[in-house]
């Protein structure tokens, strides 16, 4: 049986970090199509303005960023993961308190919802990895 090569051979650690790497463009697709191409089809399928329930944002893709940086394991990934979390877990959380507290159940708010809780779970993961396994973010 042959070694692979260099570039796809990852110890255990860093198989984690490339895991969550992965994590994030699932994330950023999923996000696109919550944010942008289901309330799109919706509103072409239903006559209505074509961006009426359109939640515009960036987030896609600062997590398609950070996922090549995970991936690729850039130098600053370390940095960049714990910024962003950070920044992530305060924004969500604020989000959910408000939300929470008159909550709106509608075909939107719930996708919005069930969308963050799992960018929150992915960052809350990052995090850990960032503060309680830093060795994890090292070269290959």
């Amino acid at each position: 049986m042959t070694t692979p090569p260099h570039q796809y051979r990852h110890s255990t650690n860093h198989a984690w970090v490339i895991a969550l790497g992965h994590c994030f463009v699932f994330l950023a697709l999923w996000s696109v199509f919550i944010k942008y191409l289901f309330p799109l089809i919706y509103s072409a399928a239903y006559g209505l303005p074509l961006a009426s329930h359109i939640y515009w944002d960036l987030w896609p893709l600062a997590h398609l960023w950070l996922a090549w940086a995970l991936i690729r394991q850039a130098p600053y990934q370390r940095r960049l993961a714990a910024a962003m979390s950070v920044v992530e877990i305060i924004i969500i959380v604020t989000f959910f308190a408000r939300f929470l507290s008159d909550p709106e159940w509608t075909i939107w708010r719930t996708n919005w919802f069930i969308n963050k809780v799992f960018v929150l779970a992915a960052f809350v993961a990052l995090l850990y990895l960032v503060l309680a396994k830093p060795q994890y973010f090292g070269k290959r």
